[in-house]
This record gives C-alpha cells, sequence and structure tokens, in this order.
C-alpha cells in the first residue's frame, strides 16, 4: 500500500498540507471557520458593549417617562405633564450653541423626538436589531448633547458622549447583534435582505 502511495504521490507531506489546507479553505468559504479564543471574548465583549449602551438608553427613557428619582425627579414625569428636554436645555446648556438649544427646550416635538429617540436606540442595542439605524441615530443624538455643553467640564474637547458615539459606530460595523440578540434572525428577514441598511 505504501508503495502504491510513494508512486502516485512522491511527496506526502506536500499532499498531508495540501488537504489541510484545502478543508481550511473550504471551511472558511462555507463559514465554518474555527474560531479563536480571543475572536469569542471579542465578540461576547462586544455584545456586553452593546447590551450596556442599550440599558443606558432605555432607562434614561424610563427615568425620564416615569421620574425614577434618578436623574428626573418624580415631580418632573412626562406622564404627569413634565418636560423631558426643558430641564436641561432650558437651564444646563451653555457654550456657542446655548441660544439654539434655548429655543426649542420643552417644546412638545422636542420632548417626543427625544423620548422615542432613546426608547428606539436602547430597544434596538439590547435586541441586537437595526444595529445601523441605532448606532446612526444614537451617535447622532450623542454628538447634540456634547454640542449641548462646550466646551466639557473636565476636558478641553473630549467627554463620554463622544466616546459612546464611537462606541456604536463599532457596534454596528462588527455585527455585535448577532451575539447574544436577534442580530442573525434579523439580518434574514427579507425585507433587511432587500433593505441592507436595516441591518
Amino acid at each position: 500500500m505504501e508503495a502504491m502511495t510513494a508512486a502516485t504521490n512522491p511527496n506526502p507531506t506536500a499532499s498531508r498540507r495540501s488537504a489541510a489546507e484545502t478543508t481550511t479553505a473550504a471551511r472558511t468559504v462555507t463559514g465554518t471557520a474555527t474560531e479563536t479564543t480571543a475572536q469569542k471574548a471579542t465578540r461576547y465583549l462586544l455584545a456586553g458593549l452593546r447590551l450596556a449602551l442599550g440599558w443606558v438608553f432605555l432607562w434614561a427613557f424610563l427615568d425620564k417617562l416615569f421620574g425614577l428619582g434618578y436623574a428626573t425627579p418624580s415631580a418632573n414625569a412626562w406622564i404627569d405633564g413634565g418636560s423631558p428636554t426643558a430641564g436641561f436645555l432650558g437651564k444646563a446648556v451653555s457654550g456657542p450653541f446655548e441660544g439654539f438649544y434655548h429655543s426649542f427646550a420643552g417644546a412638545a416635538w422636542a420632548d417626543w423626538l427625544f423620548m422615542i429617540g432613546l426608547a428606539g436606540i436602547g430597544i434596538a442595542l439590547l435586541a441586537g436589531i437595526g444595529m445601523r439605524i441605532a448606532a446612526a441615530a444614537g451617535a447622532l443624538m450623542l454628538v447634540l448633547m456634547w454640542t449641548a455643553v462646550l466646551p466639557p467640564e473636565n476636558n478641553p474637547f473630549m467627554d463620554d458622549h463622544l466616546i459612546y458615539a464611537g462606541v456604536l459606530v463599532v457596534l454596528a460595523l462588527t455585527a455585535a447583534g448577532n451575539t447574544l440578540g436577534l442580530g442573525e434572525y434579523w439580518s434574514r428577514l427579507p425585507i433587511v435582505q432587500r433593505l441592507p441598511w436595516l441591518k
């Protein structure tokens, strides 16, 4: 048998190497490549960051809606007639855009837009769906919040709003909704396949 192998393949080591490379290539093409420990850890870390940021947005919505006494006193709850934007945009804004933000502080349209944004972004991040829209909307909201208080209190220009915005973009680019989320299922929906920006 060995004589036949030697006759048909003079270099059995090269043959074994070639077979291994072919198997690896096939696994890569079919999407079943073996995941390293570092890759798996990265996936779960990004999923954890996604869930944490989702909770930050959703909690801000719930606190402002019900006045849970953290950032929003119960007397200012939105369901009791308080305004989610009046306090911050009316009193805490400073810098070059102060007049702009004061002009619509407490406006009904601003309250609704802000609250829908908080809830939508929070739910999308927690579920792992619509990550591109959530990242774009969340990053825009965070950058606008950054511009509301310039310069930041503890740094010439950098604060947590800009860092969160960058993290949101990273989460969308790395498909972080697929791990501990519904991202994979969501991306297989016909409408999402037709309109990839819904991913």
